[in-house]
Formats: structure tokens, sequence, C-alpha cells
């Protein structure tokens, strides 16, 4: 069986994007004031959610090599 890093990736991924973003949602809009009101922790968070399910649709194709 080969080695296969791209789902444990994924999933890290998935998990610090939903921390990130769940602290955008929810967290105080206080701390955006410093960044012109832009929730930077809903973007990235969203983009690694993205990014992590990404990786674990390649992941858990078959036929990998």
């Amino acid at each position: 069986m080969p080695l296969d890093i791209r789902i444990p990736i994924g999933l890290m991924f998935v998990l610090m994007g939903g921390l990130l973003a769940g602290y955008g949602l929810l967290g105080s809009h206080d701390v955006y004031v410093r960044s012109l009101g832009i929730n930077v922790n809903l973007i990235w968070g969203t983009v690694l959610l993205l990014c992590g399910g990404f990786f674990i649709v390649l992941g858990s194709r078959p036929g990998r090599a």
C-alpha cells in the first residue's frame, strides 16, 4: 500500500480552516478594525476549507498511483 499523504493533510486543512472560519463568524468583530473591516479569518478559513476538501477528494479517488 503506497503512502498517500493527501488525506491527512486535507483533514488538517479542513480542521484548521473550520476553526479559523468559525472564529471569523462567531468571534468579536471589533478585531477587524485594524484590517479595514475585512474579516480576514473568515476569508482564509474558507480558503483552507476549500483546499482541504480538494486534497481529500484527490486522495480518495480510485486508481491513484
